[in-house]
Parts: C-alpha cells; sequence; structure tokens
C-alpha cells in the first residue's frame, strides 16, 4: 500500500472578505497573534507525517514562498545578537520540502488542485484548506491518514454545522456509520439551499483523495460560482470507489472571514505564553467598562 506523504495547500485566493489588508498581501500570511495562518496549516501537515507540501499561489503572493525560504541576514543578525530563541522560530519554516505552483486563473478549488497533478503523481495526497485551523490531541489530517491506512479510500473531513448555514459548504448525505465517526456517503452537494440540503455535515478543509480524482476534475463542468467544484468532483468519485466522511471531533477555528479571525487571534492570545495574562485582564477591563455603560 502507498503510504500518504504529499499534501496540496491552496492558496491562490484572492482575500477579497479581508480587503483592504489583501490588496497587496497574501490574505494566508495574516498572522494568528504572531504566526501567518499558513504557517499553522504545514505544521499540521508535518505533524501528520507529510514529507512533501505543494503551495498553489496566484498573484501577489510571493511573500508565501519568502516566509518559508531562509533569510540569511535576519539569522545572522539573530545569532549575532544571541537571540537563540528568536532565531529558532525563524528556522522552524525552512528547511522543508516545499514545492510552488502558480494557478494562473481562479476557477475554483477544483481547478486549483487539478494543477498539483504532476507533483502527487499517483499516489494518494491531502488536501489542507487554510480559512480553517484545526485543534485535536491527534491532527485532523494524521486522523485522516489512519483512516486510509484501514480502508484505503478517500476520506473526507466533516463536522456538523447549523443548519442555516448549511449553504456556505459542502454538505454530505450520511449514509452508514461503518465505525465510530466514519461514515459512507451517498451523495456529495456544494453550497446548497438550506431547503434541499441533505443533511448538516458540512465538508470543513481536509481532504485524503485517491489520484483518480484527477481525471475527474480535468473534465468537471463548472458547478456552484461557475467554478470547478472539487465537492462535484468527489461526489463524482464516489460513484465508482468508496469515499467516507471522518467526523471531526476536535476543534475548529474559522479564519475565513473578518469576525471568525478575530475570535481565533483572541481564543489564541489566550493561550500564547507572552500575553496570555494581559491579553485576559484586558478582556476582563473591557467587559466591565461595556456592562456599566450599558446600564447608563
Amino acid at each position: 500500500m502507498t503510504r500518504v506523504k504529499k499534501a496540496i495547500i491552496p492558496a491562490a485566493g484572492l482575500g477579497t472578505r479581508f480587503l483592504p489588508a489583501t490588496k497587496a498581501m497574501a490574505k494566508e500570511m495574516l498572522p494568528i497573534v504572531d504566526k501567518p495562518t499558513i504557517q499553522f496549516i504545514v505544521e499540521e501537515a508535518i505533524k501528520s507525517g507529510i514529507e512533501d507540501i505543494l503551495i498553489v499561489t496566484g498573484k501577489a503572493k510571493r511573500p508565501i514562498e519568502d516566509h518559508f525560504d531562509s533569510n540569511i541576514e535576519l539569522e545572522t543578525n539573530l545569532k549575532q545578537k544571541g537571540k537563540d530563541d528568536l532565531l529558532q522560530l525563524v528556522e522552524e519554516t525552512t528547511g522543508l520540502n516545499m514545492h510552488f505552483i502558480r494557478q494562473s486563473h481562479p476557477l475554483g478549488l477544483g481547478h486549483a488542485v487539478l494543477q498539483a497533478k504532476s507533483f502527487v503523481g499517483d499516489e494518494p495526497f491531502v488536501v489542507m484548506l487554510g480559512d480553517d485551523l484545526m485543534s485535536d490531541e491527534v491532527p485532523l489530517t494524521k486522523q485522516l491518514i489512519d483512516n486510509y491506512d484501514r480502508t484505503h479510500s478517500s476520506t473526507i473531513a466533516v463536522m456538523e454545522v447549523p443548519k442555516e448555514d448549511v449553504s456556505k459548504y459542502g454538505i454530505i448525505a450520511p449514509g452508514q456509520e461503518v465505525e465510530k465517526g466514519l461514515f459512507s456517503v451517498n451523495n456529495f452537494v456544494e453550497k446548497p439551499a438550506i431547503e434541499d440540503a441533505p443533511s448538516n455535515m458540512a465538508i470543513i478543509g481536509r481532504y485524503l483523495l485517491t489520484p483518480q480524482i484527477f481525471d475527474i476534475l480535468a473534465n468537471q463542468k463548472p458547478g456552484a460560482g461557475n467554478e470547478i467544484q472539487l465537492t462535484d468532483a468527489i461526489d463524482t468519485l464516489n460513484k465508482t470507489q468508496r469515499v467516507f466522511a471522518h467526523n471531526f471531533t476536535g476543534t475548529r477555528y474559522d479564519v475565513g472571514d473578518k469576525y471568525g479571525f478575530m475570535k481565533t487571534s483572541i481564543e489564541y492570545g489566550l493561550q500564547h505564553p507572552q500575553i496570555k495574562d494581559d491579553l485576559k485582564q484586558f478582556i476582563l477591563d473591557k467587559s466591565d467598562e461595556i456592562r456599566k455603560n450599558e446600564k447608563k
């Protein structure tokens, strides 16, 4: 059996929900406290045993490549000043097997994944979306890989979402629970209307796929938003080979919009060793101030 060792991270989106910050800056480089969001994704991949990572980029995404490259001037400066703790942080993002390819035209997630066909070859692989940060004792990507080692089948991470939010996601119609938290899938639907959604089980940005998906994507017609939708291709794949849904029970941080990004920043800040105490006190003080103003 071929081991899962490659990951694709699509990062070619325009980031319009974060304008004007993303006019000349990659959305994936926006920091959660002091770490770019895309670094969390890469760290999850490495902790899951992934050896080679391909980031699919677009225009104005060069800072992503620079972030995962060496900065000799900075590293030398930190060494000379004895700032070993900062040097260690800088060196965490270098020496990885990182690869980059451009998606010249923003034709959808499915099209972005298709750009990785030659990189993946004839191997199973994972797709990791940068809008979702996952927290659990075992990384979610590793959970999917463990499922693949048992089933030898594609597996998609899902999680229940409020019914009113189903039109924002790819949604599954779950079938039989084949083992605890692992379901067969009757069909996949991309961004259905609330009244048409087969469930509230949403795809949450982690996919383990077999390479047969590429032939399907190459012939996939545009779907929702007139884009090549990965969900549609997975639904087609499910008709010829088993595709499972893995119910994630850890914590998901949605950083795809401003409110989710701010909530995540606060939650991570409350865990950050350098600022957690001051941030907690600030929140308590601000809460008292809000309550006093509401009583006036």
